[in-house]
C-alpha cells in the first residue's frame, strides 16, 4: 500500500462567518491510497484555532502517520487519539480502498453497506444559516425555506443579540414549530453570567436547541444550565480534545446534557463518534452528526457514516449540507434534494 498527501486550498462562495471569525477558504490534505489497480481517498481538514490536531508542520506529522500506516496496513489508532482529523482522513481512505478492491474497481465504492449509500434514500438535514447582517441572515432564511428545509440552523453571536431574536421573532411569525424546527448554534459566545438570560429569551421562540452557549471547559456552569435552561443544550466544542473514554464518561456525567453533536473531524474520527455515540445513548442524551467544512470527500464519508450508526430510517436532521460551500469543490455522487441529502450514483 502506498499513500499520497495532496494539500489543497478551497474557497468559499461567500464568506461563511462565525462567533470566532469569518472563513474565505480552506486548507485540506487528500490522502490518496493505494494497492494494486485500487485507490481510496480520504480528507484531512482540521479546522484552524479549533482542531485539537491543529499544529504547525501539520503535514509533516502526516507523513509521518502516513508512512507508519504503508508499513503496517493498518491505523494506529490509539497513536491517533489526539490527531482526529488525521484519523478520519486515514480511516476514509483505508475504507474506500477496501471497498473499491471489494467492487472490482468501481470510481465511487460505496463506503457503508446502508441504503443512503446505494442511492435507496436519503438523510434529513438542517439548512445552516451563516453569520452576516440582519438583512443578509433574513434572506439567507428565506432561500433555505424556499427550498423546502423544514429544519432551520442559525449561527448567532455575531450581530446584536435583539437582532438574532428578531430574526427568530420573523420566521415564528410565518412558521409554527410544526413547520420549522429552529436550532440555533452560539460557538460559545454567551457569557455565564448573561447566559441563562438570554436562553430563556429564546426558548419563547420553540427552538429544539441551542449548542454550546457558553466556552469549553466549563464543565461545573455548563452543567448548571443544563439543569436551569428552559431550552435543551447540545454540546459541540466542549467535546473538543477529549479523547479518552474514561474523559468522556466522566464529562458527560458531569454535564449531562441534552445532546452532544458529532464531527469526525474534529471528534475522533469515526472510532471515537462510536464511542460518543454509544457513551451517550448509555445515559439516555441524544446525538447527531455533521460536517466541519470538509470538502465532497469527507462529507460523503461523514454521510455514509452516519447512516452506518442510525440506521436506514434516519429522522433527526444532521448537519450534512456544507459541502456546497466552495467555488472548487471535489466531484461526489451527492445531491440535496429538498431538504435531504441523497446519493445519486448506484452502485451495482
Amino acid at each position: 500500500m502506498k499513500i499520497s498527501i495532496e494539500e489543497r486550498i478551497l474557497h468559499f462562495k461567500q464568506p461563511a462567518g462565525t462567533s470566532r471569525g469569518v472563513y474565505t477558504e480552506r486548507r485540506i490534505w487528500l490522502l490518496n491510497a493505494s494497492e494494486g489497480n485500487a485507490t481510496g481517498v480520504g480528507e484531512c481538514a482540521p479546522l484552524p484555532q479549533l482542531s485539537c490536531d491543529d499544529l504547525p508542520g501539520y503535514g509533516h506529522v502526516l507523513r509521518r502517520f502516513c508512512d507508519e500506516v504503508e508499513k503496517t496496513g493498518e491505523i494506529p489508532y490509539d497513536s491517533l487519539r489526539d490527531y482526529p482529523s488525521m484519523l478520519f482522513g486515514l480511516e476514509t481512505a483505508l475504507l474506500s480502498l477496501k471497498r473499491q478492491n471489494t467492487e472490482n474497481g468501481s470510481r465511487h465504492p460505496i463506503l457503508f453497506d446502508t441504503a443512503f449509500c446505494r442511492g435507496e434514500a436519503g438523510i434529513p438535514i438542517n439548512g445552516l444559516i451563516w453569520m452576516g447582517t440582519f438583512d443578509e441572515m433574513s434572506r439567507r432564511i428565506e432561500d433555505k425555506l424556499e427550498q423546502g428545509f423544514r429544519c432551520v440552523k442559525l449561527k448567532i453571536g455575531a450581530i446584536d443579540f435583539d437582532s438574532e431574536i428578531l430574526l427568530l421573532k420573523k420566521i415564528r411569525q410565518r412558521f409554527g414549530p410544526r413547520d420549522v424546527e429552529l436550532r440555533v448554534d452560539a460557538n460559545g459566545a454567551f457569557g455565564f453570567d448573561e447566559a441563562l438570560y438570554k436562553l430563556e429569551l429564546l426558548s419563547q421562540y420553540a427552538l429544539h436547541s441551542i449548542e454550546q452557549p457558553i466556552p469549553a471547559r466549563q464543565w461545573a456552569n455548563m452543567a448548571e444550565l443544563c439543569r436551569e435552561s428552559p431550552l435543551p443544550i447540545a454540546l459541540d466544542e466542549e467535546l473538543i480534545g477529549i479523547n479518552d473514554p474514561d474523559q468522556k464518561r466522566q464529562m458527560l456525567n458531569i454535564i449531562r446534557p441534552a445532546y452532544i453533536i458529532l464531527k469526525p473531524s474534529l471528534h475522533g474520527g469515526m472510532a471515537g463518534c462510536r464511542e460518543w455515540i454509544d457513551t451517550a445513548r448509555d445515559m439516555r442524551i441524544k446525538s447527531w452528526i455533521t460536517s466541519a467544512l470538509e470538502s465532497n470527500v469527507g462529507l460523503n464519508a461523514i454521510a455514509g457514516f452516519a447512516s452506518s450508526v442510525y440506521g436506514d430510517d434516519i429522522t433527526m436532521p444532521q448537519g450534512l449540507g456544507t459541502g456546497l460551500l466552495f467555488t472548487d469543490n471535489i466531484p461526489m455522487p451527492l445531491e440535496i434534494r429538498g431538504d435531504k441529502l441523497w446519493t445519486v450514483t448506484k452502485i451495482q
